[in-house]
């Protein structure tokens, strides 16, 4: 069942005016309210990282800080899975004005931590929080935009993240040295709290065809269907938990650390399967492949993201500085990247620009891999970061659009879910696996540059089966 189309894109599209953009009369609303809020979650996501060691020293929780960073991705598993759901059943609208609020909430448990646990749970909930704003936006833009504005939106997405990157990082790192890492926290919660308040009231007074695009979503289900329909939240809730288990159980080699990756494993194993697309894990054709491939190259890029400026940093002696230009580099060159594929190579199909950008992506991996012999200049391994950025600009929001290319209008919620909860398997399980490997050949006697090299080198096996796998999730 479904409503008509808003009148004015009716009668535009019906005269062939194909012209309207993102900020057209009958788009302008949901274009500034989305740039807003991809800008506020930008910000405090790329403000809040930089000060989490300083945190949990500050706590005498370092010990347990693979699991305060870990425990963010995970919970955007169950987040995502939320979000998406409730999406589909009432619009996008709801959750994305709750994911908001509630990332307000986190941010003040966050900043009022007495202890490292209080931390855990705070960044466990912005997980929460994040998981659902992300698919919420996501779904939205599906509901909201017709196809050939979806890559141009989603290239605005990435855009929105330009400032927070230049200025988040520097921000957060003056105020926590001059005054304390808490009142990061809290200034971001007050930064956020407004214009939260603000989206709340305009959700709430936007017609509900507004923010469906004119999708009505089916309230006169039969019982069977409406059970069925409601968020499989034990699943979701026993994969994070996997997640998480598996993310710190990664960080050692004795047996308590390895039970914790035996469970959390088994955990992934059972339930991921029944939260993804039938056929995801062997790329059957369409919407499988298309969320295979979301979790292949985020969880790549999320790895060089994290192990090179860890490699750089405690093993070239790079300073952290230059690091930093390396990620404000990556954040501008995302969002070209996405803004070209949009603009300039929209007529390009995009399961070919997924290949290119995968390419792009394994020789960003080589740069990483020749970047860490210790006679090579390090500014190399640097360079993968924003090489590995252009790449994914590129490909990321083709991957989007060709996985809603293969939904239908009242499963949107549920496909962009699927590409949340992949995405974010895909960061925990490459990093985990990369990290497993890291530790390992540091206990078989390895140099830790060669134990790099060799964690590295394990990163072009998904970058080049997402260019042989691009062409299964073309829409034909």
């Amino acid at each position: 069942m479904t409503r008509e189309p808003l009148t004015e894109e009716r009668s535009l599209r019906a005269s062939g005016d194909t012209r309207l953009g993102i900020f057209s009369r009958p788009y302008a609303a949901a274009t500034l309210t989305f740039a807003t809020v991809m800008f506020l979650t930008g910000f405090a996501a790329l403000a809040v990282v930089p000060t989490l060691p300083t945190a949990a020293e500050d706590l005498d929780g370092v010990a347990l800080f693979p699991l305060v960073a870990g425990c963010f991705v995970a919970a955007s598993l169950l987040g995502g899975v939320l979000g998406g759901h409730w999406a589909d059943r009432s619009g996008a609208r709801r959750p994305l004005a709750f994911g908001m609020v509630l990332s307000v909430v986190t941010l003040l448990v966050s900043a009022s931590s007495v202890s490292i646990w209080q931390l855990v749970i705070g960044r466990f909930v912005d997980g929460l929080a994040a998981g659902m704003v992300a698919v919420s936006v996501t779904t939205a833009i599906g509901q909201s935009y017709p196809e050939y504005l979806r890559p141009r939106m989603l290239a605005m997405m990435s855009a929105s993240w330009i400032v927070p990157s230049l200025i988040g990082p520097p921000i957060a790192g003056v105020v926590a040295e001059a005054w304390s890492w808490r009142v990061v926290f809290y200034g971001l919660a007050v930064l956020t709290a407004l214009p939260a308040i603000a989206l709340v009231a305009v959700l709430r007074r936007a017609p509900a065809q507004a923010s469906t695009g004119g999708v009505a979503l089916p309230d006169d289900l039969p019982p069977a269907e409406q059970r069925a329909s409601r968020p499989p939240l034990l699943m979701a809730a026993m994969l994070s938990l996997g997640a998480a288990l598996g993310q710190y159980g990664v960080s050692g080699w004795d047996t308590r650390h390895l039970l914790f990756v035996a469970a959390g494993v088994a955990l992934l194993v059972v339930f991921a399967p029944r939260l993804l697309p039938a056929g995801t894990w062997r790329s059957a054709r369409g919407l499988p492949t298309a969320v295979l491939l979301r979790g292949l190259t985020s969880g790549t890029y999320f790895t060089v993201e994290a192990l090179v400026p860890l490699m750089l940093i405690t093993e070239r002696r790079v300073a952290a500085v230059t690091v930093g230009v390396a990620f404000t580099a990556s954040a501008l060159l995302w969002a070209g990247a996405s803004w070209v594929q949009g603009k300039l190579l929209q007529d390009v199909a995009r399961h070919r620009l997924v290949t290119a950008g995968a390419l792009i992506m394994a020789v960003s991996v080589a740069f990483a891999v020749v970047g860490s012999f210790a006679g090579v200049s390090p500014l190399l391994a640097m360079a993968a970061m924003p090489l590995a950025a252009i790449g994914m600009g590129m490909l990321d929001p083709c991957v989007t659009v060709l996985s809603l290319s293969h939904s239908s209008p009242d499963r949107l919620g549920h496909t962009t879910s699927a590409m949340q909860t992949n995405m974010n398997l895909g960061q925990v399980v490459v990093l985990a696996f990369a990290t497993a490997v890291l530790n390992a050949g540091l206990a078989a006697g390895a140099s830790r540059l060669t134990s790099y090299v060799i964690a590295f080198s394990l990163l072009l096996v998904p970058t080049l089966l997402v260019a042989v796998l691009a062409v299964r999730a073309r829409k034909d």
